[in-house]
């Protein structure tokens, strides 16, 4: 019995890949576009909408009139805010799921969110901190604490494993925020200066506050980016990457550092916004496919994009009664519904 088999000629393979690049670079300016069409957008519209060449004059030659106060003091700051924090949810909630190969996972599985809860809350309760300011510093520490514990205790017994870093991290979760919820509740100050940061804004900062975490999410950044190539390794199995060369440990350690550096510092200054790092790595990997090389850039500019969209939106809607962490949740909980339903979430 004959049979014959087909290849496909090299020349076709190297054509195909070319084209797949092509496609995935044409999609990340796209991308770049789109932020800067946000961006636009963030600066012009809101309760007291601006016109774009004024919104340029407010920038390049600025005066003292009403839309330079509102552009420069308010919403550049808000903008910028909104850029670094949805970069740094998209590109932490990619290493989320692919660490710990879950898809309902989010960047707060690492009690990043509520180590930064305790953090903020601890500051104003214990040393009277009212600065926010000075406060995300505490919010900071304490997302980086809780991250390390829950590292240590998810490496006891044979290494750190999506199962066991998914348990430690709701171990530490539940026990601070048994923690915190004892603390505001005794203390109104905490109470509502919780409950303001809890919503999830990026209003009422000032520019500095950006700058204050710039360093921190540009180190995350390029951890995270870094970090792409054991990613890969690791969706093929612990063994298999193993066998590929890669250190699975060094891999972990590696990713878990750039969540926290890059979580930590968008929640400790913004509030837990939701759904960010949930949906939008789904969204970047529906476009790229799972090459996490592609898919961890695709999601920051996402993010990004998706804030500062939800942001002005809830502008448009209700002046700034409506913080962006309300809208998402609901938006992003129908979204996230017709994801799964559409296209399943097994295939991570």
């Amino acid at each position: 019995m004959n049979a014959t088999f087909a290849a496909t000629p090299p020349s076709a393979a190297g054509g195909a890949l070319r084209r797949r690049r092509t496609r995935r670079l044409l999609g990340l300016f796209a991308l770049v576009l789109a932020l800067i069409a946000a961006v636009a957008a963030s600066l012009a519209y809101g309760a007291h909408p601006v016109p774009l060449d004024v919104v340029w004059r407010a920038l390049v030659a600025p005066g003292s009139g009403e839309h330079d106060i509102i552009v420069r003091s308010l919403r550049v700051p808000r903008t910028v805010l909104g850029v670094l924090a949805g970069i740094a949810l998209g590109v932490g909630g990619a290493l989320m799921q692919g660490h710990t190969r879950n898809p309902l996972a989010d960047p707060g599985l690492l009690g990043v969110n509520q180590g930064a809860a305790l953090g903020v809350v601890l500051a104003v309760v214990v040393f009277g901190v009212t600065s926010l300011s000075t406060y995300i510093w505490f919010g900071f520490a304490g997302a980086l604490i809780a991250a390390v514990v829950v590292f240590v205790l998810g490496t006891v017994r044979g290494g750190a494993t999506p199962v066991t870093l998914a348990l430690a991290g709701a171990a530490v979760s539940a026990l601070l925020y048994g923690l915190l919820s004892a603390i505001v509740l005794g203390d109104r100050q905490g109470m509502e200066m919780y409950r303001f940061w809890h919503v999830g804004s990026i209003a009422g900062r000032e520019l500095a506050v950006g700058g204050q975490l710039a360093p921190f999410l540009l180190i995350g950044l390029l951890l995270a980016l870094a970090n792409t190539p054991g990613l890969n390794s690791l969706a093929l199995g612990e063994d298999v990457s193993t066998a590929l060369g890669r250190d699975v440990r060094r891999t972990r350690i590696l990713g878990i550092v750039a969540i926290t550096l890059l979580v930590g510092a968008a929640v400790s200054a913004c509030g837990p916004i939701a759904f960010v790092g949930l949906l939008v790595p789904h969204i970047a990997r529906a476009i790229t496919g799972p090459d996490y090389r592609w898919l961890v850039p695709y999601a920051g500019l996402l993010g990004a994009v998706l804030v500062l969209a939800a942001d002005v939106l809830g502008r448009l809607v209700a002046g700034d009664r409506l913080e962006v962490g309300i809208l998402l949740a609901a938006v992003g909980a129908p979204g996230f519904i017709h994801l799964v339903r559409r296209r399943g979430l097994s295939k991570i």
